[in-house]
């Protein structure tokens, strides 16, 4: 049982649903996003999303777009996401870290080499949004022979004939994207978002959480309410942008995270 399966099982069993906060990896640098990264468990985060700097994120809005370029200027790398990572699992044996980002820092590394160091570092799950499921033998297959879940993207877009190709090879969790567009771009509206969860339910026993366009911790428990938790990426990154302290987004945080868990 991986750290994500043990994070779900748990949160199943106490009937409370899951709060997974997004953070871009050394934004705005090094030492500070590690701060904000080691303070999330006490702030009721339970699964933790990892932004990869990259140049080209087509998926993100302007928020974590900046906060990419902010980690990228202060000098982020690959090796400095997982060196983060490992920093974290000194002190924090339990939290899953799921790696969020794009193929292209990880084919540069090189697959294996990848793998293994994720591995190493304490990493348990990766979100790669631009290999779709025809490219399974690239990423998805060997992360999880590797005990890395590859968690998968399911949108608004993702209909009942293309849903089992995108479930088939998903583990850990399937991340629901509430809405069609990039991050940040709007508000997720429950009585949107509960339909497409029951529908994608009926499909696959894995967890869905439900991400894009939460800002608020009311939206979290609406949210969270008719899924199995929620995630926050672009308001928590735009509270380091604004220049609030480890302590300040950390207090933030705790208002979207007890949101979530009284739905």
């Amino acid at each position: 049982m991986t750290r994500i399966d043990a994070t779900f099982a748990a949160l199943r069993a106490e009937g409370r649903k899951a709060f997974v906060a997004y953070v871009m990896a050394g934004d705005p640098d090094y030492d500070t996003s590690l701060d904000i990264v080691r303070g999330l468990p006490a702030a009721g985060v339970d699964v933790i999303e990892l932004g990869m700097p990259f140049t080209d994120p087509m998926a993100d809005g302007p928020t974590i777009q900046l906060a990419g370029q902010r980690a990228l200027e202060a000098g982020q790398t690959l090796q400095k996401t997982l060196d983060m990572a490992a920093a974290f699992r000194t002190g924090d044996d339990t939290t899953p870290i799921v790696m969020m980002g794009y193929y292209n820092p990880i084919y540069s590394r090189g697959v294996d080499r990848f793998l293994a160091d994720a591995k190493a570092a304490g990493i348990d799950g990766l979100i790669v949004v631009d290999l779709p499921p025809e490219e399974d033998d690239e990423l998805c297959l060997p992360a999880q022979a590797a005990g890395i879940d590859f968690i998968r993207l399911a949108t608004p877009t993702t209909d009942d004939a293309r849903l089992p190709a995108v479930l088939r090879n998903t583990s850990g969790f399937v991340y629901y994207v509430s809405i069609t567009g990039i991050t940040g771009a709007a508000d997720a509206v429950a009585g949107d978002v509960g339909p497409e969860v029951a529908r994608i339910k009926a499909q696959t026993d894995l967890p869905i959480v439900v991400g894009f366009g939460i800002k608020t911790p009311e939206a979290s428990e609406r949210i969270a309410s008719v899924a199995d938790g929620a995630v926050v990426g672009s308001a928590i990154v735009q509270e380091i942008a604004d220049g609030r302290s480890p302590d300040e987004i950390c207090a933030f945080v705790r208002t979207l995270a007890d949101g979530a868990h009284r739905a």
